[in-house]
């Protein structure tokens, strides 16, 4: 009898044993990032040279959007308000851990949101988080964050994919630790070379299903191209439509196509002449043919946009029609005292690859309405740095955000990141009125009326909202068909 029970207990063993490895992390998976901010990047989430190929991997949100898009609880597992919606309070996942050991916990969710308004740190998402005038620690699992406005969807706010959670006091040294409580933990910082993220076997979610994650800089478009053709990296969300016939029929590689709220653009400086006069501006808008610029630059793999970030499947998108004009543009151009049109040079920079096609169409269509325009190259290395924000006219681009943070980050008059030095007073008010406003349809009202504000004096272009391709070695296996922010990265395997 004792045999029996041990050879039970070896065979129990055995395929407990079996178990485990068969589900424990294992391979490396290799991704690239632009070398973006150059000297400035870091681990930080919150500051402008965040590497967020690494935080997204390393530090955790208290709300996210799930598969389908729809706001879900992560380090949060429930949140409710008070009758007016200035109130609202949150209820924290317990048993989780940051990478340094200590527990997660209320007085974590406090700094790590509050530091956002840190003058000193000049965070980016500053702008967005301006309703929070406290957070109060209920408990060690519960926060009440107190507004100075009614405001509906702050939930939806806090989706945003800088605000993760870090360990309190921590923020002297996260930009180059980057401890969070996410699926992998830093090991090796080098924002110039090779960035090793090591799996995080305590994950609350599970342990990931790779043992390393290396994050390659590679500043060059085409050069990250081809680093994945040859191996060098996994993944490259980032391929330009032009070359999917590469991957197309090829067994080495997996390729998809995501529609997202992501878009590249044209920005032109409001308090440079002659963009100060918002007859130009929108001559040179109504210059652009939109949809051929979807033909040619994306192969058709994307949606027409009238000059509003505000992603195309959000509930707030203002839905209009921007046929090109040439008639009117002309009739602008000579009303604003340019009757034989205007000369402009477009800094671009293959930075983002299709930025160098995106200025030759707009160079072509552009002369149709008297406008020469001459397409300058700049450095890749250094563009966020010293052409963006910089020159009177340069082309940009923005990640996917809910309607709100979209609109006060990018145009509000008092916002960091209002790359087109955009004012007005009638804006702004509208963006207040809708955070104000609880009855949903009066607030989407007010959000399409700032949008009607940008199409009539918006100094950004922007032609189109991308359809991302992603482009994956057929190694890579179990990685969600869905924008980047939404990955459940420690689901990803290599086999």
């Amino acid at each position: 009898m004792k045999n029996i029970f041990k050879l039970i207990s070896i065979a129990l063993i055995s395929s407990l044993f079996s178990f485990s490895s068969a589900n424990a992390s294992s391979g490396v998976f290799k991704i690239s990032h632009d070398l973006g901010f150059g000297k400035d990047t870091n681990l930080d989430a919150i500051t402008k040279g965040r590497l967020f190929q690494v935080v997204i991997m390393t530090q955790n949100r208290l709300v996210r959007k799930d598969l389908k898009g729809v706001t879900s609880p992560e380090l949060a597992t429930d949140w409710s308000a008070n009758a007016d919606a200035t109130e609202w309070t949150f209820k924290l996942r317990k048993g989780v851990k940051f990478h340094d050991g200590s527990d997660f916990d209320a007085e974590d969710v406090k700094y790590s949101l509050m530091r956002v308004q840190d003058p000193d740190i000049g965070s980016p998402a500053k702008k967005s988080m301006s309703t929070v005038t406290d957070i109060e620690v209920v408990d060690s699992h519960t926060v009440k964050m107190k507004l100075n406005t009614s405001f509906a969807d702050f939930p939806l706010l806090l989706t945003d994919y800088r605000l993760r959670m870090i360990p309190s006091d921590s923020g002297d040294t996260i930009g180059k630790t980057g401890v969070g409580t996410g699926p992998f933990i830093v090991d090796k910082f080098d924002p110039e070379g090779t960035t090793i993220l090591k799996a995080n076997a305590d994950y609350w979610e599970g342990a990931p299903g790779v043992a390393e994650v290396h994050v390659i800089a590679i500043p060059d478009g085409e050069a990250r191209v081809q680093a994945l053709l040859t191996g060098q990296i996994h993944m490259n969300r980032y391929v330009p439509f032009s070359q999917k016939k590469i991957f197309d029929g090829n067994s080495k590689f997996n390729v998809s196509v995501v529609p997202t709220g992501n878009w590249r653009g044209m920005v032109m400086r409001t308090d440079t002449a002659p963009f100060d006069n918002p007859k130009v501006r929108k001559a040179v808008r109504l210059a652009v043919d939109r949809q051929e610029l979807v033909d040619l630059v994306m192969g058709g793999a994307a949606t027409v946009s009238c000059d509003t970030p505000v992603a195309p499947a959000d509930q707030y998108r203002l839905k209009m029609k921007c046929p090109q004009n040439i008639n009117k543009a002309k009739k602008l151009l000579a009303e604003a005292g340019y009757p034989n049109g205007i000369d402009m040079v477009i800094h671009v920079s293959t930075k983002e690859p299709t930025w160098p096609t995106i200025g030759e169409v707009l160079q072509q269509q552009l002369a149709e309405a008297g406008i020469k325009a001459e397409v300058k190259m700049t450095p890749s290395k250094s563009y966020w740095n010293e052409t963006w924000m910089k020159k009177p006219v340069a082309m940009t681009r923005w990640n996917e955000r809910p309607a709100d943070s979209a609109l006060h980050e990018i145009y509000h008059s008092g916002a960091k990141w209002n790359e087109s030095y955009f004012k007005n007073p009638d804006f702004d008010k509208n963006l207040a009125d809708a955070r104000g406003e609880l009855k949903f349809s009066k607030r989407k009202k007010a959000y399409q009326n700032a949008q009607k504000t940008l199409w009539e004096e918006s100094g950004t272009l922007i032609p189109y909202h991308v359809s991302k391709l992603i482009v994956t070695s057929s190694a890579v296996k179990n990685l969600d068909d869905v924008e980047v922010f939404s990955v459940r990265w420690h689901k990803v395997k290599i086999k």
